[in-house]
């Protein structure tokens, strides 16, 4: 094992100390589904733990920074129940929790002069011009591998070049020999050879540290036991680790997460029209259901029971079950997920959600309470609401072939006998509630020697005009009143006589 090799001995060792996790993201724009899900394991093991669970902003890179990003880290925070501890509207003893903020402080450039007189760093003048020329193409791509050529310069070289202004980085000098050892949780010991580890940059020539930089002195300085993020950052952990030790500093449990991809195994992007929790949010899906799903993206419990709460979540949860295998977004156990959790909300809950989406669709006098608990069982998101209901509004354009069941044994003929029979009898009928309609019309039915369903199905074809509806036959004429659903009747008589 070469210089640097000494590995990260894992999470056990840590027990004895205060569990710290943190969420560090920068404010691009909105929170990825992968973002959210860093967010939720690094709460998780935190609060399963009794620790604590740290916000921090990272914000030094200016040119990525968009205005009220910082809000959105908020609002989905609070709006998840990922209540961090410390943060930068909370405080704390390890402030400041903005990364642009402890640039100011010259915290970082300390820490990059402290490597540079312990030769694991050094000042680099090169222009662009001869890092251009260092690039090559392997395997099709194009890469730059710096070549120490500043590592060589005098000490008085270098303060002439200070002195006289000239723009410089600080990169890390790794050695080109040997081997990096470092362990994550989940993926295990990993060896790479120190050829590959290029001298990255520490500092950039703005001043400002560089996003692997400032993470390793956050995340001692503030006293960080785990680190979850993306397995993308496996490759840059060596590097992670060869700076922990260049310092002396004590490495933290690394837990890396798997990839998570689309239906078709690709990246998950914006194309895909539900990478972000805003998206997510927009699309009718409830908040609670998120965070579940999110949570079973690469980790799964030992009992295999899917719904579970944030709390049930944070009682079981245990970062050695997660997953090294890409995480497909599964749309469709999402929507299932989603209709799971409207089934189980108490019915004036679900109303009081319900009813903006229900009035988008209806602008007829109905009772919106009783239509909205014919539809909470029926519907996955809040948006499935408006095709479920849009007959009650009008009746839809459709053929008398709708008439027809095999089941039912119901032909467009039989049924318009059924509805010329049954016409008086409705006309007749005062009390328009489900019971007494039910009751009414398996009365008939029985008179005639029809099946229920013999009669229902006409019926409900009649006031709907559709295959599938929220209710059976005689709730929605309840929903409809007497006036309205004997003219869909007698409009449907009407319709079969000129077919048949």
């Amino acid at each position: 094992m070469g210089k640097g090799g000494r590995r990260n001995g894992g999470g056990m060792e840590r027990n004895m100390k205060r569990v710290r996790t943190r969420f560090a993201p920068s404010p691009t724009g909105r929170m990825h589904v992968g973002n959210l899900r860093t967010a939720l394991y690094a709460y998780l093991i935190a609060k399963h733990a009794g620790g604590d669970f740290i916000l921090r902003i990272e914000d030094t890179d200016q040119e990525r920074y968009m205005e009220g990003a910082v809000d959105i880290i908020y609002r989905t925070l609070a709006g998840t129940g990922l209540l961090h501890d410390e943060g930068p509207d909370k405080g704390g003893n390890f402030g400041p929790y903005i990364q642009s903020e402890r640039q100011a402080q010259g915290i970082y450039l300390d820490y990059a002069k402290q490597l540079i007189e312990k030769g694991e760093a050094y000042y680099c003048f090169c222009d662009q011009e001869r890092l251009d020329s260092l690039r090559q193409e392997v395997a099709g791509k194009e890469i730059s591998v710096y070549d120490k050529h500043c590592l060589s310069l005098s000490k008085e070289e270098v303060e002439a070049n200070l002195a006289a202004g000239k723009p410089y980085v600080i990169r890390q000098n790794n050695p080109r020999e040997g081997t990096t050892t470092f362990c994550d949780e989940i993926y295990g010991d990993i060896t790479v050879d120190n050829s590959e580890l290029d001298d990255m940059i520490l500092i950039k020539s703005d001043g400002y540290p560089t996003y692997n930089f400032a993470n390793v002195v956050d995340d001692h300085l503030m006293g960080i036991t785990h680190v979850v993020r993306g397995n993308e950052y496996l490759s840059s952990s060596p590097k992670y680790n060869r700076l922990y030790e260049a310092f002396g500093w004590e490495v933290p449990v690394y837990v890396h997460c798997p990839l998570i991809t689309n239906e078709d195994h690709q990246k998950l992007s914006k194309r895909s029209g539900h990478s972000s929790y805003e998206d997510l949010l927009e699309q009718g899906f409830l908040t609670e259901a998120i965070v579940n799903f999110v949570a079973l993206l690469g980790w799964s419990p030992e009992d295999n029971r899917e719904i579970r709460s944030l709390k049930e979540l944070t009682e079981v949860f245990d970062y050695r079950h997660i997953s090294k295998s890409p995480a497909v977004f599964d749309i469709v156990k999402l929507r299932w997920m989603n209709g799971e959790y409207l089934k189980a909300m108490d019915d004036d809950a679900f109303f009081a959600m319900a009813e903006a989406e229900i009035k988008k669709t209806l602008t007829r006098d109905c009772d919106l309470r009783k239509i909205a608990s014919m539809v909470k069982t029926r519907i996955e998101v809040l948006p499935d609401i408006a095709e479920q209901i849009d007959f009650f509004e009008k009746v839809p354009d459709y053929d008398v072939s709708l008439y027809a069941h095999k089941k039912m044994k119901t032909t467009p003929e039989s049924s318009l006998q059924v509805l010329e029979e049954l016409l008086p009898v409705l006309e007749g009928i005062r009390d328009y509630s489900n019971d007494v309609l039910y009751a009414a019309l398996t009365s008939f039915a029985q008179e005639k020697g029809y099946k229920n369903g013999y009669v229902l199905w006409p019926c409900r074809t009649a006031l709907s005009g559709k295959a599938m509806t929220p209710g059976g036959a005689t709730e929605l004429m309840e929903v409809l009143g007497k006036e309205e659903s004997l003219a869909r009747i007698e409009a449907a008589i009407e319709k079969l006589r000129s077919h048949c």
